[in-house]
């Protein structure tokens, strides 16, 4: 016999993850190149403790200075947009080694610049198309989707 009530409460729990999902605002262009899949790593100073999924959401702030290091592939860089999800994998304080590795990748996004700070290791990245202006936070915030659903 099929149990109505755990598939309910399993629904339940998806809605619950997806109204309390975790949402990161990241300048452009970097958003725009996390959304894309090229930018695996997040630079932060601070390190975080959560994993999962993650929403990045692209602020309204630009760096202009990098911004025309990737004016040719071609991208859009929306601003106060939810552009990805993805699942934060892990948060590696970054010393001699990882620079190294992060820099031997040869990765448009990163350079050669040596970083201090914690990598936010990010994979399974999924665009989205999320039609609305949201005004971003500071650190991790929760997703307020009441206020916040697609036009």
């Amino acid at each position: 016999m099929f149990d109505f009530n755990i598939v309910f409460l399993k629904d339940i729990k998806k809605v619950r993850e997806m109204i309390e999902m975790k949402v990161l605002t990241i300048k452009q262009p970097w958003a725009t190149l996390v959304a894309e899949g090229i930018k695996k790593y997040e630079f932060r100073s601070w390190k975080t403790n959560y994993r999962g999924k993650l929403l990045i959401h692209a602020g309204s702030g630009v760096d202009k200075d990098e911004m025309a290091r990737f004016k040719d592939l071609n991208l859009d860089f929306p601003a106060k947009r939810i552009l990805a999800i993805v699942d934060l994998e892990d948060c590696l304080e970054l010393d001699e080694e990882l620079n190294k590795k992060i820099i031997n990748e040869k990765n448009i996004a990163y350079g050669s610049k040596k970083r201090t700070g914690y990598a936010w290791k990010l994979s399974n990245v999924k665009k989205i198309n999320y039609n609305k202006d949201i005004k971003g936070k500071l650190g991790l915030w929760n997703i307020d989707y009441n206020e916040n659903k697609p036009r």
